[in-house]
């Protein structure tokens, strides 16, 4: 593991130990906050207890007290998706209590006031795509696959893909992906929009790091800020956006950090 300046730094205790169904790795590397999923003999499944680990790790004073967030599934896989056999025995009503409970972490990361970059090799699939769409940034290793293969087993998108991978790439080629199920290698996802930067081999989380603490360097109350103002412009009308622009100018004309 690395800081900001490229040094080794031993990552602090994992939020919620389970070695049968995984754990959150939580470092700090200089300003920015690293999350990594253990779960690595099922692929980083996104069960419902790695969700709520991750949810813990979210809340941690480590994260609060970042600049900027990595979120990361390791060298070899970000994610090959949720478990999708827990939500399959789950009745309506549990399956909505899920999605106020660990299900949420999909729109905490969305929230998070610093900006966050999702470091992905390998399978990047179903929740795991769902998982680093939330991030405002994605560095992904040349190895990395991407997909929402969700139709395909009789379900869909639900924890803001569809969402976002409209607003993301718009809905001709969201179709084209999601109606399709099928998997698009880096070269594409990148020419999509999908990915920020391809990382040379071995170097997507090194990469991500980089990134994140060049923004982490910025004065956070503007960075968060303005990570707002672009997340609200997407959809607000364009007067609105313009006026949001301007509101938010004059409130930090006069901030210092």
């Amino acid at each position: 593991m690395f800081d900001r300046d490229g040094k080794d730094s031993a990552p602090q205790a994992p939020a919620q130990q389970d070695p049968a169904r995984g754990s959150v790795e939580v470092a700090l590397h200089g300003e920015v906050a690293v999350l990594t999923l253990r779960r690595e003999a099922k692929l980083n499944a996104l069960s419902t207890h790695l969700e709520a680990a991750l949810l813990d790790a979210l809340r941690s004073q480590t994260v609060r007290g970042s600049r900027a967030v990595v979120v990361t599934g390791g060298s070899k896989v970000f994610s090959a998706g949720a478990d999708v056999g827990e939500l399959r025995e789950m009745t309506p009503e549990a399956i909505a209590a899920y999605y106020r409970a660990s299900g949420a972490v999909y729109e905490a990361i969305a929230a998070l006031p610093q900006p966050t970059v999702a470091a992905i090799a390998g399978y990047c699939l179903g929740g795991g795509l769902e998982l680093a769409l939330a991030a405002d940034l994605r560095v992904a290793d040349p190895s990395a696959v991407l997909g929402l293969p969700e139709v395909g087993i009789g379900i869909l998108p639900s924890s803001g893909g569809v969402t976002r991978m409209v607003r993301a790439v718009g809905p001709a080629r969201t179709r084209d992906l999601v109606l399709r199920g099928r998997r698009m290698a880096v070269d594409e996802a990148h020419q999509w929009g999908l990915l920020t930067e391809i990382a040379p081999a071995g170097e997507h989380l090194e990469t991500a790091v980089k990134i994140a603490a060049e923004i982490a360097a910025h004065p956070p109350l503007a960075v968060s800020i303005t990570k707002q103002v672009i997340t609200a412009a997407t959809d607000a009308p364009r007067e609105a956006a313009l006026l949001l622009e301007q509101l938010a100018y004059t409130a930090l004309n006069r901030t210092t950090s």
